[in-house]
């Protein structure tokens, strides 16, 4: 009985390690895509920046290091390579956009509740004629097509590493509001600062059927930037997702698991945008 208790033990300890090495690859594998992405986007930008050529052969190299079968030790050592690349990626691209400071997550959280207005918190706001109808068929290009759809079974992760605390978007302002122009329609005045957006997104939800639920776990989840920046994006493709609310809480799923950020959304909308 001990010695099959033993190898109990240790099967569950070796289960219990290769979904923790499943989820830090995801995790890596979801920060190169980031970092490729903006590294594309910067050399379009500015190509005599010698740094994006760096940010793109770090995203090579790591793309052709997951090929390999990784340990977490090596997956933790690339996973802070390029968490500092996305950094560094990000604070040039502000640069680059001129964007005003004080973009993290906390900053524009406390910017927003000093100055937010209790008319946000409604569930019956007057729907304006130019508002999103609440039912339209999915794109399985951009929502998930799947009954994975608010109902993510949070225990096949047992024990798994969480994602980073929510930092806001690797994304400039200015960037996310070209891509995604439609939020502006529901604010109360031209969108120049993350809390501008976070109060825009709250207006919005509650006409793209979002509970105010499941709203309020994406920004526990994502952070208050990166939920808004997810629901811009979403409303630019609203008539295609079927059901906002559970698509939002899939999302949220997948942040908390480390194996979504929104600039894949964005990005893709800014080359739909631009041809």
């Amino acid at each position: 009985a001990r010695r099959y208790a033993e190898f109990s033990d240790a099967a569950e300890e070796e289960r219990i390690q290769a979904t923790r090495i499943k989820a830090l690859r995801e995790t890596v594998s979801l920060m190169r895509r980031d970092l490729l992405n903006l590294a594309l986007l910067g050399a379009a930008e500015r190509p005599e920046i010698a740094v994006w050529d760096q940010f793109q052969d770090l995203a090579h190299l790591t793309a052709r290091d997951l090929r390999r079968k990784l340990g977490l030790t090596d997956l933790a050592h690339i996973q802070a390579s390029l968490s500092a690349a996305l950094e560094e990626a990000k604070r040039q691209l502000e640069t680059l956009f001129a964007e005003e400071p004080g973009t993290s997550d906390a900053q524009i959280e406390h910017h927003y509740q000093n100055s937010k207005k209790d008319s946000f918190e409604s569930e019956q706001a007057v729907k304006p004629a130019h508002a999103p109808h609440t039912e339209s068929k999915e794109d399985t290009g951009y929502a998930e097509k799947s009954s994975e759809q608010g109902s993510v079974n949070h225990e096949t992760l047992p024990q798994s590493p969480k994602a980073p605390a929510p930092s806001g978007p690797n994304l400039p302002l200015r960037l996310i509001l070209s891509a995604c122009g439609e939020i502006q329609s529901y604010a109360d005045g031209p969108i120049r600062h993350w809390p501008d957006l976070l109060r825009a997104a709250d207006t919005v939800r509650p006409m793209m059927g979002i509970s105010a639920a499941v709203w309020e776990e994406a920004k526990a989840t994502m952070g208050a930037a990166e939920a808004a920046t997810v629901a811009a994006a979403m409303l630019e493709r609203f008539q295609d997702i079927r059901s906002p609310s559970g698509y939002l809480r899939h999302l949220s799923a997948k942040a908390d698991s480390g194996t979504f950020t929104s600039a894949p959304m964005v990005m893709a909308l800014a080359r739909k945008a631009a041809a």
